[in-house]
């Protein structure tokens, strides 16, 4: 897609939703995702959209990337914006400890894109490096992974492993049900049961649609 129908389709999509979206995604950092990602390591966002996993992340330095033009004018001052195709070359003039995406390889249109992105993402990590995936399960969403008109890629946690695999990454993670599906056209639940939800991993199984998958370059 263009990048002005991105721009219309984010905004129309997330500018009620975004400061929630923002404190959620504090809770998510603090108390989930910071075990993957040192305080000192260096981080890429994949498809950052209004920058609220790595405006929030504790790292030591921070990249975003998205053709969204919106993306740049939420980031952070001390975040490095890269707004680039990310199937092309990326332009990191350093290697990364960890790539971190949310919400969009299925905004790919199609899995040859897929299969170069991964490929990228493993030559900008260090040796070690750590990539941490999370997004719908089409397994589990259903009819409900059509409702948002740019995904194209539908993905199980499976189908995503075996590309990992393809492109040099072992994976070390994997977890079919993580987050539920979308804070989209839902009531906002209280901060305290989100923290709650992360630390009970039994309750995944009922509300989690979305996966969580962690490879090792």
């Amino acid at each position: 897609m263009s990048k002005t129908i991105l721009e219309k389709i984010y905004t129309e999509r997330f500018n009620e939703t975004s400061a929630y979206r923002l404190k959620v995604w504090v809770i998510l950092n603090r108390y989930f995702f910071s075990k993957y990602i040192d305080k000192k390591s260096t981080v890429l966002d994949l498809g950052a959209g209004y920058g609220e996993f790595i405006n929030t992340v504790d790292a030591s330095k921070k990249y975003a990337m998205d053709l969204n033009p919106e993306t740049m004018a939420h980031l952070l001052p001390k975040v490095n914006g890269l707004s680039q195709d990310c199937s092309q070359p990326w332009k990191i003039g350093e290697p990364l400890d960890v790539v971190f995406s949310s919400n969009f390889l299925e905004h790919l249109e199609s899995k040859n894109l897929l299969i170069e992105t991964l490929k990228n993402a493993h030559r900008a990590l260090k040796p070690g490096g750590k990539i941490v995936l999370v997004g719908p399960n089409i397994r589990y969403t259903n009819g409900a992974y059509w409702d948002f008109l740019d995904h194209h890629i539908p993905l199980t946690e499976k189908s995503l492993q075996e590309a990992l695999t393809l492109v040099g990454f072992k994976v070390e993670h994997s977890v079919d049900r993580f987050l539920p599906y979308t804070m989209q056209d839902k009531r906002e639940a209280p901060l305290f049961l989100i923290r709650l939800y992360l630390a009970l991993p039994f309750i995944w199984r009922f509300f989690g649609q979305q996966f969580l998958v962690v490879a090792r370059k």
